[in-house]
């Protein structure tokens, strides 16, 4: 059997991602080419994304963002295997644009395509650094819109959702974190580097859903964020400085200690030996060395893409995709629909 090169097409929210890999005749896979058109900065006067202009983003960067990621991977558009895009879940005019895309492609070349679920996809960004996975794992994805506990039994095969946020995810609870503490959109990178200046234990702000009769693996950051805005509005009022940098530092502890804690707590009662962390969150320094220092403790091997992968990117939904060509899958048919609240567990659309 020879190298396939698998492409995959992003466009669920506001970055229009391309990315091309390289799948082995022994299922490992090499990344060739990622490429990202991002519209944030025309999001960030808005204090968060607006559908109509990310879908109009999409339209314009779609066809230079392929451009040069063929140019990137050193190839013709006539040597791609297969093609896979994001069918959901995500924005409905964003993931429309990607996925009509994907079809013109498709059809135009003659080749295979798979429509495939945007979560799975991060979690299938972690073999473009790690490897493969091992047969069981499990997954905190963690981003603006998800925050969920997920049983990877296989990428191609089996995906449960054993726990996920009841309100805020903890990417949208750092965005308003953010806009009240009059930090830039999106929220979650100025938090963590004013975070690095301040102590984390100086506000004891509350840990949602972690009491003995809360659901083990759900998450609640509603409550959190209404507390930090009114601990700042209570100094405020008395005319008193926010120290912003402790504030910050006790509100990313919070968010970081609830994840990490259920995050290993899954672990050990499902007797899973390995965590892999994704989504944009996941770049998080806080997230990540906690979950660092609570997996040495338990035993657990923890694994977490570069920052680059954990973010929205093509190059993820091609890795999903290389996973289902390599398990045999049957393409998706090419009037297959974008499903704007497609579930975790369905790995591909038909």
């Amino acid at each position: 059997m020879t190298d396939r090169l698998i492409l995959g097409i992003e466009s669920s929210c506001d970055e229009t991602g391309v990315g091309i890999v390289r799948l082995g005749p022994d299922g490992v896979l090499e990344l060739l080419a990622d490429e990202v058109a991002s519209s944030v900065e025309e999001h960030a006067r808005f204090g968060g994304v607006v559908p109509e202009v990310a879908s109009r983003a999409h339209l314009e960067a779609m066809v230079p963002t392929m451009r040069r990621a063929v140019e990137k991977a050193g190839i013709e558009l006539s040597d791609v295997h297969s093609i896979a895009v994001t069918a959901g879940p995500g924005l409905a005019g964003a993931l429309l644009v990607g996925v009509s895309a994907a079809k013109a492609y498709a059809a135009a070349l003659d080749k295979p395509l798979y429509g495939v679920n945007h979560l799975a996809g991060h979690v299938a960004a972690d073999t473009l650094q790690h490897g493969p996975l091992p047969e069981r794992c499990v997954a905190l994805l963690v981003s603006g819109g998800h925050s969920q506990l997920l049983l990877v039994e296989g990428l191609a095969e089996r995906i449960t959702e054993i726990g996920s946020t009841v309100d805020d995810a903890a990417g949208e609870a750092y965005d308003k974190v953010a806009r009240l503490l009059d930090l830039p959109y999106p929220g979650g990178p100025p938090i963590d580097r004013l975070a690095k200046r301040g102590n984390g234990c100086a506000i004891a702000f509350p840990r949602g859903l972690t009491g003995p009769r809360d659901a083990k693996y759900d998450f609640s950051f509603s409550g959190l964020k209404t507390s930090v805005a009114r601990w700042v509005e209570k100094r405020e009022r008395a005319g008193e400085e926010i120290p912003l940098a402790d504030v910050a530092a006790s509100f990313q502890e919070a968010v970081a200690d609830v994840l990490t804690m259920k995050a290993v707590r899954a672990c050990k009662d499902l007797g899973v030996d390995t965590l892999v962390i994704s989504g944009g969150v996941a770049a998080n320094s806080r997230l990540s060395g906690l979950a660092a220092e609570r997996c040495a403790e338990a035993g657990i091997e923890l694994r977490v893409p570069r920052p680059r992968l954990c973010t929205d990117n093509g190059a993820m939904i091609a890795a999903l995709g290389a996973h289902l060509v390599a398990a045999g899958a049957k393409p998706s048919p090419l009037d297959l629909s974008t499903v704007p609240g497609l579930p975790v567990g369905t790995v591909q659309i038909f």
